[in-house]
């Protein structure tokens, strides 16, 4: 059902801190917190003892102290103190995580810890530029399984009706769609040529009149998706030749953390190419997308409870390639994972 030798993102940076924090992804639970120096920590939240939930303890210092018998463990998982016995046994430990930081969010390695890979998180071109701002996001959870997810991140037709007073437009509703599989992922884009600009992008481009619109969808397994938005006055756009002056980029990152197999935690954050320094614009960008993706968690959590309740075959369409060509790969990735079970740590 999930691919663990991959990152997930499990928290924002300032949700995690002093405190013992419960998370759950991919039907694991782990506890989360900070020791003294700031350095993040992911550990099973569960003592070896009677599995009371670590999360329902205490910091000492950089160590968990179970709240039932006071077995502490430091960040390496390690059992230090067992109250009352004259040795720690070996097997009174619980797993550790690798953890990372990067662009304002918390990576955990759900998978063999051997094959953890900094490298490998998910590359967000621009982050550091002062010629891009950022809106920072935001997460919500969705009851839904994650790949209904990758489906709708692999489906610009789906903006003409879900969003209609915000990203879609009736160019959205006819125009074909290309696919592209790639190494790590599935890519369904389209060029719209001389359309309308769409209502939540109308107020931020910096020409009038119509425009050519570049829809690109990608996800990348397991479930980190990028949607790249481009406008660009009437007559400049398209796949060839340098873009106008005036363009409007928008990149918007979005990270799908399963939590079981009916729930998703899904994280976004937004890269654009104009007003940088601007509160105002992340702050309007901030309200509008959310307003946006809660649409979207109405449409997944009636699509996850229809197809769980369904009564007559699903069909698929031709626009579903790019979901379809997805899951296939995915499929194969998680059956070669199956055959290598995770190491004793």
């Amino acid at each position: 059902m999930f691919l663990k030798n991959s990152w997930y993102v499990a928290a924002w940076d300032h949700e995690v801190t002093r405190s013992l924090q419960q998370v759950e992804m991919l039907g694991e639970k782990i506890v989360l917190y900070r020791k003294e120096n700031g350095e993040p920590v992911a550990l099973e939240d569960a003592c070896p003892h009677r599995k009371l939930p670590l999360s329902m303890g205490r910091l000492k210092g950089d160590q968990v102290e179970c709240g039932y018998h006071g077995l502490t463990f430091d960040g390496t998982g390690t059992c230090t103190r067992v109250p009352g016995a004259e040795r720690v046994p070996h097997v009174a430990r619980v797993r550790s995580y690798p953890i990372v930081e990067r662009y304002g969010l918390l990576w955990v390695w759900m998978g063999r810890p051997e094959l953890a890979d900094p490298a490998t998180i998910f590359q967000v071109d621009h982050w550091g530029d002062p010629a891009w701002g950022v809106n920072r996001g935001d997460s919500m959870v969705i009851n839904c399984h994650y790949l209904y997810m990758t489906d709708n991140l692999l489906d610009p037709s789906h903006v003409a009706w879900v969003h209609q007073s915000s990203f879609g437009s009736s160019a959205c509703e006819e125009t074909p769609l290309q696919t592209d599989v790639t190494e790590d992922g599935v890519i369904v884009s389209r060029w719209m040529m001389d359309v309308e600009v769409a209502p939540f992008y109308a107020r931020f481009v910096k020409f009038k009149g119509n425009c050519d619109r570049k829809q690109h969808y990608e996800v990348r397994h397991p479930s980190n998706a990028i949607i790249k938005a481009i406008f660009t006055p009437a007559g400049t756009g398209g796949p060839d030749g340098p873009l106008h002056d005036d363009v409007f980029l928008m990149d918007s990152y979005n990270f799908m953390t399963p939590v079981d197999e009916n729930r998703t935690r899904y994280f976004w954050f937004q890269m654009r190419n104009f007003d940088a320094d601007n509160e105002e614009t992340s702050r309007a960008f901030a309200e509008s997308v959310r307003g946006a993706f809660e649409e979207d968690r109405a449409v997944l959590t009636a699509v996850h409870e229809g197809m769980a309740n369904k009564r007559t075959p699903n069909l698929d369409l031709k626009i579903d390639a790019g979901p379809l060509r997805f899951r296939k790969r995915l499929d194969q990735l998680i059956s070669a994972e199956a055959e290598q079970p995770m190491a004793a740590e």
